[in-house]
């Protein structure tokens, strides 16, 4: 159906469409890949947990409702640090500092810095609902930590071991390398001691969240009622009252602009803009001003041989028969013996394997490329897969049945790629890049104050502190104080402080603002235009535009829901009706306005009918005509993952519930106060 012409927002992703975007195009198999040239050269968040995390899928769900890392300290510190005065929360007793508050708002900047790029407005964190948000992510942790102590849940020193060595960060050609381990940690500025108590920790939370994980529950019959409900088909008509149709009857009072613009005289404010001169302290400025010598470069290069070995790596092609393990017998049984039959057939015909995955597969991913999965490295794929894939010795042949986690695969090797040493003139420039950002890290971080504290006391003037610290001294465009500019001039307390009084009126340098992504920055006002307010009769054609069709969106609405009503009652109403198309729940770009009203008429007595408001534009009509609901085969893979997800949703509420009483228990205080003050921190 065509939804051309009306604004309802962004698309509605409800859980019809991610089911059918996660059967399109689900990563069956791989892992993301950890960036490790990436990690060392940022500070955002420790991806090292997810590997940690990722082990137990309903875990999973419970730990991503605690999407903040947990806190470098244990219960015991939380207890020695209560009574400094500087707590935003008490929670049973012990303290949430603002310390630690501060570096969670830290984190989640960078985080959301991180997913959302040239996107990410740092005023998305300066908001009252955003700190709440950290503070009761922070309250929630918290509230975990204390139940594991008091349950005296125990992480042995072999698990911990045994986790580490898991995790491909810390790994060599899919082993576990001490040198890795070792240079991760510093590129992260951590140390041994400090990592493996937080990773104690996180384990220890999942012993806890793993209990609540096992009273989840799902039956066939549930699954089968939702698949039926999530995939049914309406067929449906419509008919829009457009607000273009309704302007005609509308009439101004002659006097209804300027009241509305005496009323409303922000809307007509171009707001106060500035040029501005600034400078930029960042890792990357401090890394151009340094230099490593070759020797250097040579010595890492020779000290850590294995950071440069490329392990083999294999092509294969496969075809993968679904069955989750947590599916039923039957549904195991029934995939197996697919893939079995699958087997057969390739053993009597090896050349007919791309044909066979294009006509049998169910990873959606490679099966229209004949089953073809590229090369890849060990660690890259489930162990299962991997093992059989690396146990093949030549190419062209084909692995047994191998079950996974995604369920029965058939392999066959289709090339190798030694294993090499990448040689010392390939990498020496990603070395010497690598060492200059760790020397910067320290450097940059040895400059933080007396950058601070010299456009602080030199403050008529960036001069001194540009030619103190090497910097360039910037200019920017006309920046307005509404927030919308570049970059870093889209940092909310970076614009407070060149808008303040002290800037405009005294003329002074702006404070150091910490900008994020390693970047402080001061500026000083060059030109100043103070805000004005548009005069009337320039905006007056506008304002009547506006209020006629506001009117007349009035009127479309009224008029609509009384045809709707009218229909209701199964009067005739005389529409042009638009021929019947399919409508189903999963449809992409269907506004959750129109899916609510069409989804949710009654399908009792048909044709029924249900309507919707078209935000600024009128009024539309539904006819419901047929309703079909599909029924479930015993393989279909629909159906398992609607019990995942279902799955999911019983297991947030019994989290929620979980931590509700965890909040009886312990008391929880919030400082209110200190919490509102946070914001100047």
């Amino acid at each position: 159906m065509d939804w051309s012409g009306i604004c309802f927002g962004a698309p509605h992703r409800n859980a019809g469409s991610a089911l059918q975007e996660a059967n399109e195009s689900s990563p069956f198999l791989r892992f993301q890949p950890v960036n490790l040239a990436h990690s060392v050269s940022s500070n955002r968040g420790f991806s090292m947990f997810d590997a940690v995390r990722n082990n137990k899928k309903i875990v999973q769900v419970f730990l991503l409702l605690i999407t903040l890392p947990f806190a470098f300290w244990g219960v015991d510190s939380y207890v020695k640090n209560m009574g400094s005065g500087n707590e935003l929360a008490s929670v049973g007793g012990t303290a949430i500092q603002q310390g630690e508050f501060q570096q969670a708002m830290r984190d989640q900047q960078e985080r959301l810095r991180s997913a959302m790029g040239t996107n990410f407005n740092p005023a998305m964190m300066e908001t009252a609902e955003a700190r709440r948000a950290v503070l009761e992510n922070l309250i929630n942790q918290r509230l975990l930590s204390l139940d594991a102590a008091k349950m005296r849940l125990a992480v042995s020193d072999e698990r911990v071991r045994e986790t580490i060595a898991s995790i491909p960060a810390f790994q060599e050609n899919g082993h576990f390398s001490q040198p890795r381990y070792d240079a991760v940690l510093k590129a992260q500025g951590m140390s041994h001691p400090v990592f493996e108590s937080r990773l104690r920790h996180d384990l220890a939370l999942q012993q806890v969240l793993g209990a609540v994980a096992e009273g989840v529950m799902v039956s066939r019959a549930s699954s089968e009622q939702v698949y039926s409900v999530q995939f049914e088909e309406r067929m449906v008509s419509d008919s829009r009252l457009a607000a273009s149709q309704y302007v005609g009857a509308v009439k101004l009072a002659d006097d209804a602009a300027k009241k509305f613009y005496e009323a409303n005289r922000k809307q007509f404010e171009l707001p106060a803009q500035v040029r501005a001169e600034y400078i930029v302290l960042s890792k990357d400025a401090v890394a151009e001003q340094l230099t490593v010598s070759d020797a250097d470069v040579r010595k890492e290069y020779d000290a850590h041989p294995e950071r440069f070995r490329e392990g083999e790596e294999r092509r294969a092609s496969h075809i993968l028969i679904q069955a989750d393990k947590s599916a039923g017998d039957t549904v195991i049984k029934a995939a197996r013996e697919k893939a079995e039959a699958l087997l057969k057939q390739l053993k009597a015909n090896p050349a007919d394997f791309a044909k066979l995955a294009k006509e049998n597969s169910q990873d959606p991913g490679s099966a229209e490329k004949g089953g073809d999965l590229g090369f890849f490295p060990r660690g890259a794929m489930v162990k299962a897969f991997e093992d059989a894939a690396f146990a093949l010795t030549k190419e062209g042949e084909i692995s047994g049945v191998v079950q996974s986690d995604f369920g029965f695969h058939i392999i066959k090797l289709t090339g190798v790629k030694a294993e090499k040493v990448r040689p010392f003139d390939a990498v020496k420039n990603d070395i010497a890049a690598e060492l200059k950002r760790a020397d910067a890290a320290k450097k940059y971080a040895e400059l933080v104050d007396g950058f601070t504290n010299t456009v602080y006391e030199q403050s008529d003037s960036l001069k001194p502190a540009a030619e103190k610290f090497k910097l360039p001294v910037k200019t920017t465009d006309w920046v307005a104080r509404d927030g919308k500019a570049p970059a870093p001039f889209n940092n909310e307390k970076l614009l407070a402080e060149l808008f303040s009084d002290d800037a405009v009126k005294n003329k002074r340098n702006t404070n150091a603002v910490d900008v994020g992504n390693g970047m402080l920055v001061s500026a000083r006002i060059a030109e100043y235009k103070p805000a004005t307010v548009r005069p009337f009769e320039e905006v007056k054609a506008a304002i009547e535009q506006g209020l006629t069709t506001e009117e007349a969106v009035q009127l479309a609405e009224k008029d609509g829901e009384a045809k709707l009503a009218k229909l209701a009652k199964g009067e005739s109403v005389d529409l042009p009706w638009s021929a019947a198309r399919a409508m189903h729940r999963s449809d992409q770009g269907l506004p959750p306005q129109i899916a609510r009203a069409v989804f949710r008429a009654s399908s009792e007595k048909l044709p029924s009918y249900a309507g919707a408001k078209i935000p600024g534009g009128g009024y539309i009509l539904f006819r419901i005509e047929k309703v079909s609901r599909p029924t479930a085969s015993q393989d279909d893979p629909k159906l398992n993952a609607i019990k995942q997800q279902y799955a999911r949703v019983l297991a947030e509420q019994d989290f929620a519930a979980y931590i509700a009483t965890l909040r009886k228990r312990y008391d929880v205080k919030v400082n209110e106060a200190a919490l509102e003050g946070s914001k100047d921190k």
